[in-house]
């Protein structure tokens, strides 16, 4: 059975709290591993198989449902046979308010039977139930929605909103000290309420939405290095490279390579610089 990939579109109520949905189904006859580099989403995994989890902030552990909360470090995903279900990514705000005003610890990666959560722990079991794509994005909604938009649910703080929200449109490229006189707060306060909303201190959130960027046009294969290290902020190539061995695991190059392994096969673009 040939894999099969499936985005889904969240109603238009969860906008702004839900990036995506996915749903996937496939297969592998040898081991998969796949590199997972940090993201400025937190990843709802409602999967109906176990993969196995590694990476420097939690070892390894078996697992078929999960979240993936924000980090400022890698995780690998391995598995061999079947592989289905359906991927959400959220905002820190909306897993925060999804997660009844608990924020995951930086690195988190728990299973949904670690959540103390029974109604999310058995949603993966409804999806293996519904046998269309489409039931399952409508169960998943109906849940997001539920929980999320109730008047009566928690939400991190206005001014920690405020300075998630101007992370991403910066591009992580605002500072700290702004983000505190932006809000109004003392640096030292912003961070501590931050970090206990969001899960990462802002400082390190700056650094984790910023590198976010950067894989996402290292891995997209066109642009010369050191032009994305100019567009995200960094001071050179050496610097996102640095960036990359200590976020992602390994250089750009291999970064590249390792998402898009047959750029090296292809020739480039009229225009296009192939230079790692």
């Amino acid at each position: 059975m040939p894999a099969e990939y499936v985005p889904g579109r969240p109603p238009a109520a969860l906008r702004g709290h839900v990036l995506r949905h996915l749903g996937y189904r496939e297969h592998a006859a040898a081991p998969l591993r796949r590199r997972q580099p940090p993201s400025a989403g937190v990843a709802l995994i409602l999967g109906l198989h176990p993969l196995t989890l590694s990476g420097p902030s939690i070892g390894t552990a078996p697992a078929a449902a999960f979240v993936g909360g924000l980090s400022e470090t890698w995780v690998l995903t391995e598995f061999t046979g079947p592989q289905a279900g359906v991927q959400v990514d959220l905002t820190p705000a909306a897993t925060y308010t999804l997660l009844g005003g608990r924020a995951l610890p930086g690195g988190a990666v728990p299973r949904l039977d670690e959540l103390d959560d029974p109604v999310l722990a058995a949603l993966p079991g409804r999806l293996a139930d519904e046998p269309t794509w489409d039931g399952r994005f409508a169960l998943v909604s109906a849940l997001l929605a539920d929980r999320l938009l109730d008047a009566r649910a928690r939400r991190p703080a206005p001014e920690v909103r405020h300075a998630w929200r101007r992370l991403i449109a910066t591009g992580g490229r605002v500072g700290v000290a702004e983000l505190a006189a932006e809000t109004g707060w003392s640096r030292r306060h912003l961070q501590a309420r931050f970090r206990s909303q969001i899960g990462l201190a802002p400082g390190t959130a700056r650094r984790v939405v910023r590198f976010a960027r950067a894989a996402e046009l290292v891995g997209g294969g066109r642009d010369p290095l050191a032009r994305v290290a100019a567009e995200c902020g960094y001071a050179d190539q050496p610097h996102l490279s640095r960036e990359f061995r200590a976020l992602a695991g390994i250089p750009p190059a291999a970064f590249r390579a390792e998402r898009f392994p047959f750029l090296h096969d292809a020739p480039p673009r009229p225009g296009q610089d192939r230079t790692p």
